[in-house]
């Protein structure tokens, strides 16, 4: 699972969104393991040319939808991660919720075939 679907041709020399700030907030928090559409898929940002899964920007607050490793404690990986994009101040729709989606568990040996 990608947090950023590219569907089509992004101009390198463009400037971060907004939306790309939180992304790059979320994955730097230990325990996140990746960023989820949500249900239905619903949980995403839609720009021009590409689709951001698990970061809902709305002007009513910031909804994101993630996935944490196995092992961490799920409520104090959630709260960091609000904490830090509520952090981000102005760039984002205030409140900021989270939601866990997901657990994953860290790989224990070799890929299988």
């Amino acid at each position: 699972m990608t947090s950023v679907d590219q569907l089509g041709a992004a101009d390198p020399a463009q400037e971060p969104q907004p939306v790309d700030v939180v992304v790059s907030t979320v994955l730097a928090v230990p325990g996140v393991a990746s960023l989820s559409a949500g249900p239905a898929g619903t949980a995403a940002t839609l720009l021009p040319g590409r689709r951001v899964d698990g970061v809902a920007l709305r002007p009513e607050g910031t909804q994101l939808h993630i996935a944490v490793q196995y092992g961490v404690d799920v409520r104090e990986t959630a709260e960091a991660v609000r904490v830090a994009v509520t952090a981000l101040g102005t760039l984002v729709p205030a409140p900021v919720s989270v939601r866990v989606e997901d657990v994953f568990a860290a790989p224990t040996g070799p890929a299988r075939p």
